[in-house]
């Protein structure tokens, strides 16, 4: 697994007031169900985030859309050959919406093949903090997602198997663009 540093910005054309008026509980930190249905509506919104979407082939590109004490809000550009590599959100859950494209997601599953799923416009996955998958982009058309973390992503840990066949996690910062190994 390799990650190169990026700087994603945060999406100061968006005030934090535009997206008070999505429901969602206040101070405390979301469950999986509440975190799907959060990024269900931001995907029904994309007036607060389609002026972001960009696409690069070198990397996939992401805007940190929103962020307070209990989640945070992402939007993440897909092109062909974009892979996260498996990875946990160490300590948050989160939940994904596909609001173009599709990427695919695998689940690590031990002593068998990873568990796959392609993810199409319009549908939505979740994972707790616990969770290891890796997403993929698939298709030939440019992807673009959105994902909720509660509490805030802070770190991830990146997974990759050493050459003695050890699994080995890496921590790494949530600045850092995940990448297949």
């Amino acid at each position: 697994m390799s990650t190169t540093s990026l700087s994603p910005t945060r999406a100061s054309t968006t005030s934090s007031s535009a997206f008070s008026a999505i429901r969602r509980p206040h101070g405390r930190d979301l469950s999986d169900v509440e975190l799907q249905s959060f990024v269900a509506e931001l995907a029904g919104r994309p007036e607060l985030w389609i002026h972001l979407v960009k696409h690069d082939s070198t990397q996939r590109l992401y805007e940190e859309l929103f962020s307070d004490a209990h989640l945070t809000a992402w939007l993440i550009c897909w092109m062909e050959g974009h892979d996260t590599g498996f990875h946990d959100h160490d300590g948050s859950a989160g939940a994904v919406s596909i609001v173009s494209g599709a990427v695919r997601e695998e689940r690590l599953v031990l002593a068998g093949a990873p568990r796959k799923r392609v993810c199409r416009v319009g549908e939505q996955f979740r994972f707790s903090p616990a969770d290891i998958h890796r997403v993929r982009h698939v298709g030939a058309d440019p992807a673009v997602t959105l994902h909720v973390y509660s509490p805030p992503l802070q770190s991830m840990g990146a997974y990759l198997v050493d050459d003695d066949g050890v699994l080995v996690r890496h921590s790494v910062s949530n600045t850092e663009e995940l990448r297949a190994h």
